[in-house]
């Protein structure tokens, strides 16, 4: 049976694509800060990009974390044997969680979306009321 992939895991696994390919090519020859660099403005960028219309799970909000913490993690040079926090982690590097910078990203399109002209598309979509009614019963859980 065919399985839907949600953009979100597309997104995720093009980002640890990046993620490995920057490990297996640049390994120990580069300093951190330029791997943080490349990895901000190439798998950053990936995993950001389309996601104004996201409406994310705790589930993949998770999933989100984990694999910057990966990546952090390996930049480090931390294992999971270490025990060290994610949050420890994260203020070493300086990092901002990614999941907060979707929603800052998220609030400025909207605000953007806000200021059009009510001729446009994102605009109408955003002001769309459907007709009908909802289905009776409790809504699915997020």
């Amino acid at each position: 049976m065919y399985q839907y992939k949600s953009d979100l895991e597309d997104k995720l696994q093009t980002y640890n694509k990046i993620n490995r390919a920057n490990r297996r090519h640049f390994g120990k020859q580069m300093n951190k800060e330029t791997k943080l660099r490349i990895r901000n403005i190439t798998a950053k960028a990936t995993l950001k990009f389309g996601n104004e219309a996201w409406v994310l799970k705790k589930r993949e909000e998770q999933h989100l974390e984990a694999a910057q913490m990966k990546f952090l993690r390996h930049l480090l040079g931390i294992t999971k044997l270490d025990q060290e926090k994610d949050q420890c982690i994260g203020e070493k590097m300086g990092a901002q969680n990614i999941v907060k910078e979707i929603k800052q990203y998220q609030e400025k399109w909207l605000q953007r979306v806000q200021r059009m002209d009510t001729n446009g598309i994102p605009k109408q979509a955003l002001q769309y009321q459907p007709k009908g009614q909802r289905n009776v019963g409790q809504p699915k859980k997020r």
